[in-house]
């Protein structure tokens, strides 16, 4: 509620301006977040896509569809999907959507998501439930909300599905993953989370939901927890990888 005042304080005050460069926003492009040039300069990720991480692939990988970053891990969730890559525009507005108390700007990120699901033609009519990867209550304390759980009910909406918010939780606080190497991302999520009611899960197909997918460890980790409760697909959706 304060967040919202504050936001509206804020436009009364100072012209409307891009999230993601700053500069001004023409007045002919109505209330928008993002100016015409950043929301073009939006990288997609393309196909074909790795069969476990969904990058995209080039010409080398094509013929084991797999990227050259898979080929040496065993993720714990069956295949992800991402409708952008993690670069530019998508990495500003990702920023500002988690660590500057952006969450309205979950609505329009959680619209990539839903374009890409159907024009890839994603298997959500599968998916038996939507879960969040959750933070943990100390730091959902500092930020207010959960990006990932925005995002999750962005997606549940538009396809009529449920969301499963408190079934998966974190269990111990972390570093955060950012400035770690990719070793040290993996050693600090082992055992980071928990299933409070493995019986809503058990022989479930479930869609897990986050902003970003990097190494894949955080996100692995939480799949991981969800198959040893007895799911039994778990798909992983994120905005950019």
């Amino acid at each position: 509620m304060l967040r919202a005042l504050l936001k509206g304080l804020r436009d009364l005050i100072y012209p409307e301006c891009c999230l993601a460069c700053k500069k001004s926003i023409h007045p002919n492009q109505g209330r928008d977040f993002i100016c015409t040039s950043c929301r073009d300069g939006i990288e997609m990720n393309l196909p074909p896509f790795c069969a476990y991480c969904g990058r995209h692939l080039d010409g080398l990988s094509l013929e084991k569809n797999i990227c050259p970053g898979c080929l040496s891990i065993k993720f714990n969730f069956d295949r992800a999907f991402s409708p952008c890559k993690y670069s530019g525009t998508i990495k500003k507005l990702i920023h500002e959507f988690k660590y500057s108390g952006s969450d309205y700007l979950g609505r329009d990120l959680g619209k990539i998501m839903n374009n890409f699901i159907r024009a890839y033609d994603l298997p959500i009519e599968y998916m038996d439930f939507i879960i969040p990867v959750p933070l943990h209550n100390s730091r959902l304390r500092q930020r207010e909300f959960n990006q990932a759980q925005i995002l999750s009910e962005q997606v549940a909406g538009e396809f009529n599905k449920e969301v499963l918010a408190q079934v998966l939780i974190r269990n111990r606080m972390t570093k955060t993953q950012t400035g770690l190497d990719p070793q040290e991302r993996w050693i600090n999520v082992e055992e980071s989370f928990c299933v409070t009611r493995p019986e809503m899960v058990r022989e479930r197909n479930l869609l897990l939901v986050d902003d970003v997918l990097t190494t894949g460890a955080t996100s692995s980790q939480a799949a991981k927890s969800l198959k040893e409760s007895g799911a039994r697909n778990v798909f992983l959706l994120t905005l950019a990888s």
